[in-house]
C-alpha cells in the first residue's frame, strides 16, 4: 500500500489534471459560445450556451480549490461529484433521445459518470487514511 503521503499526492494530480478539462472548455465555451461546434444559434441559446460555460469553469475552479488541503475537502468534494454526475446523466439521457454525440462529448460522459465518482472515492480513502492516521474526524 502506497504511503498516505504519496496517495494524496497521486490523487492531487489526478484531480488537478482532470478538473481542467471543466476549466478549459468552461473557459473557452465563456469566450467563444457556440464557436467550438461552427453552427448558428439564437442569441439566448448562445447566451445560455455561455452561462452552463461558467458553471463548468466553476465547477473545475472549485475542484482545483481542494487541491492544496483534498484529504480534509470530502464534502466539497461529494457536492462537486453529485453536480458533476447529474450533468452526465442528462448527457445521458440526451444520447437516448437524439443519438451518438462526437467523441469529445463521449468523452465527456466517460469523466462525468465514471472518472469524478472514482475520483471521489478515492479522496474518500484517502481522507479515511487521513483520519486513522491523525486521529481526526472525517472532513
Amino acid at each position: 500500500m502506497p504511503s498516505m503521503e504519496r496517495e494524496r499526492r497521486l490523487l492531487q494530480q489526478s484531480v488537478a489534471i482532470v478538473a481542467a478539462i471543466p476549466v478549459a472548455t468552461g473557459l473557452y465555451g465563456v469566450l467563444f459560445g457556440q464557436a467550438l461546434t461552427g453552427d448558428a444559434v439564437s442569441i439566448s441559446a448562445e447566451s445560455h450556451f455561455r452561462y452552463l460555460s461558467g458553471l463548468l469553469l466553476g465547477i473545475g475552479l472549485c475542484f482545483w480549490s481542494t487541491l492544496p488541503s483534498i484529504e480534509i475537502h470530502t464534502g466539497r468534494i461529494r457536492l462537486l461529484t453529485l453536480l458533476v454526475v447529474i450533468g452526465g446523466l442528462s448527457r445521458l439521457i440526451g444520447l437516448a433521445l437524439t443519438g451518438l454525440p462526437s467523441l469529445f462529448m463521449l468523452g465527456g460522459l466517460f469523466v462525468e459518470l465514471v472518472a469524478a465518482p472514482v475520483l471521489c472515492l478515492w479522496q474518500t480513502r484517502v481522507a479515511n487514511r487521513y483520519a486513522e492516521e491523525h486521529g481526526v474526524a472525517e472532513g
